[in-house]
């Protein structure tokens, strides 16, 4: 039985929703002497702890074609917070073997990741194949489109009646338990209702979740419902249970459906048993939800802007005690962090073009310091072409810029914030990658600056890396209490923070500890997004994918009158 003591409706992990990939080809080489090639695509995807490309599946073979339209179609889980790397090879079938060694008619390749795909206008990728040197392989269409089952939400609402009586000085305290089934017949939690107190026969709330949760989009798929009475130390009594599906669920729109409550040991034990009570389905309503990806495939952007820390608490660069030492060997925690998020966000970006901040330094020739300045050492243009871009400016400032401090977050959060404010038609999204080493030391400014961007169409990550408590930082995450300044409340939870330390891996396997990383502070971004645009009721673009431009560099805030003298 899976742990009830420290779940949270929200903290379940929810299946991500599925997505269809069509494949076609134009142009393919014709490798066949007296017809055209007879072509198959042969889908990789790519493992993240050793990197090993598993083949994944195939289409099936079109005879005497260079420009195949495949029909089968692959079925994928898609993580928005996740680098899913693909990989498509063709080949000209020559035989019946199942052994694609056999197939010597190699016909070129192409590597993407999933988040391209989607990212791509309409969600519609076209490339060129690769793999034959000094041969035009021709091109492939990679399309994805999500899978209409996983948009279903539903709307229930549950009573119980003449439950088992629990409790020695009252009734029970009833509440249910759900559990979607796995494939490997273990189950999960997925949601859980709240306690009716001394009753036998509670009317629970109704609630809403996705479909998806419940069932992973198998209509037919168990679902368990456990009911107990709540104890006040956590030890909470088990009433019974009973099992459905999703498809049974949804007849309730129609018609009441009542389940047996059952208590296996009960029953073992008394002879004339029948139940512990019923449960009764009272209503279902099936709504089918606008998506992130509806957003993405209709034109939204999503803008990565990254902030780094460079006070002197990092210590001496050139030191390899130096959070920003440079190892001729392995990236920094720093340039790791940026690297984790950035090449995923990077994909959902479509000139990828990333404006890099500093702040905490004394800057040349004067020695001012700044705490919002470009790491590319351009006021007027601040934008980074790439993550590596952004990793080739980041190392040049080590170079030129002093450590100083203090350690002010408010500055590029206002920085980002101003134009956030600039787009709240759903067509851009703004993300903020602020890694900083320890103390905040404009807290109260940090606060009201969260605040005030808790309205906007943006969202903060802070990463903490080195030893160090961060207990502004967590209390910056606004999981637990909401974040307020002057007696305003957060509209949003934007801002996701992580100690660096926690992801880690003990074997050194860098790779690995990125995906953990950028796993952790990207999951809740889609949600944060979607938080904004329905509060404001805006829906997603139908139209072919919009271009998005940067602000020209007129519109681009000039940074010298907000740089700090100290």
């Amino acid at each position: 039985m899976a742990s009830l003591a420290d779940f949270e409706p929200l903290a379940a992990v929810i299946p991500a929703t599925k997505v269809e990939i069509t494949v076609s080809c134009r142009n393919l080489l014709d490798r066949d002497t007296f017809s055209k090639s007879d072509p198959i695509c042969v889908l990789y995807t790519q493992t993240v702890a050793n990197r090993e490309w598993r083949e994944f599946g195939r289409t099936e073979v079109i005879d005497n074609t260079l420009n195949p339209d495949f029909v089968h179609k692959f079925i994928l889980d898609y993580f928005f917070e996740e680098r899913q790397n693909l990989r498509f090879d063709l080949y000209d079938l020559d035989s019946k073997s199942e052994n694609l060694s056999k197939h010597k008619d190699f016909l070129g390749q192409m590597y993407c990741t999933l988040g391209e795909v989607v990212g791509s206008p309409g969600s519609r990728m076209e490339r060129s194949l690769i793999g034959i040197p000094g041969k035009n392989c021709g091109t492939v269409i990679v399309k994805a489109e999500e899978l209409g089952n996983c948009r279903e939400s539903v709307l229930m609402q549950f009573c119980g009646n003449k439950l088992d009586k629990k409790d020695f000085f009252g009734k029970s305290d009833p509440f249910l338990v759900f559990y979607r089934s796995n494939e490997d017949g273990t189950f999960t939690i997925c949601h859980k209702t709240e306690v009716v107190k001394n009753t036998l026969d509670p009317v629970w709330q109704a609630f809403k979740i996705p479909v998806r949760a419940l069932c992973n989009g198998d209509y037919d798929r168990a679902i368990k419902i456990e009911v107990y009475d709540w104890d006040r130390d956590g030890g909470h009594d088990y009433i019974g249970e009973f099992s459905t599906s999703y498809r049974e669920l949804s007849k309730g729109h129609t018609q009441f459906t009542v389940w047996e409550v059952l208590n296996p040991k009960k029953k073992k034990k008394k002879k004339k048993y029948l139940n512990s009570g019923t449960v009764t389905l009272l209503s279902c309503f099936i709504d089918v939800e606008v998506t992130f990806l509806d957003y993405i495939k209709g034109g939204t952007q999503i803008n990565f802007t990254v902030a780094i820390d460079f006070t002197a608490s990092n210590g001496n660069p050139s030191q390899p005690t130096s959070l920003h030492y440079m190892s001729p060997y392995h990236l920094n925690a720093y340039a790791l962090a940026l690297r984790a998020v950035g090449e995923i966000i990077q994909d959902y970006d479509s000139d990828k073009l990333f404006p890099a901040l500093g702040f905490g330094a004394k800057l040349p020739p004067d020695g001012r310091v700044s705490h919002e300045f470009p790491l590319n050492g351009n006021p007027d243009n601040p934008y980074c072409s790439g993550i590596e871009g952004v990793l080739e400016a980041y190392y040049q400032s080590l170079k030129s810029v002093r450590l100083y401090g203090p350690t002010y977050f408010s500055p590029v959060i206002n920085h980002v914030a101003r134009y956030a404010s600039l787009v709240k038609d759903g067509s851009e999204y703004f993300i903020l990658l602020i890694i900083s080493d320890g103390v905040i030391s404009d807290m109260a400014q940090t606060k009201e600056s969260i605040v005030n961007a808790s309205s906007l169409p943006m969202s903060i990550i802070i990463v903490g890396v080195g030893p160090a408590e961060f207990d502004e930082m967590i209390e910056l995450d606004g999981d637990e209490v909401r974040i307020s300044s002057r007696g305003r409340f957060a509209e949003r939870d934007i801002v996701q923070f992580v100690p660096f330390r926690d992801y880690i891996d003990r074997r050194g396997n860098h790779i690995l500890s990125m995906a953990r990383l950028a796993k952790d502070v990207l999951a809740e971004i889609p949600d944060q997004f979607l938080q904004y645009v329905r509060s404001r009721g805006i829906k997603p673009q139908h139209s072919a994918h919009s271009t998005i431009s940067k602000p020209p560099a007129s519109l681009v805030h000039p940074i010298h009158p907000l740089q700090t003298q100290i």
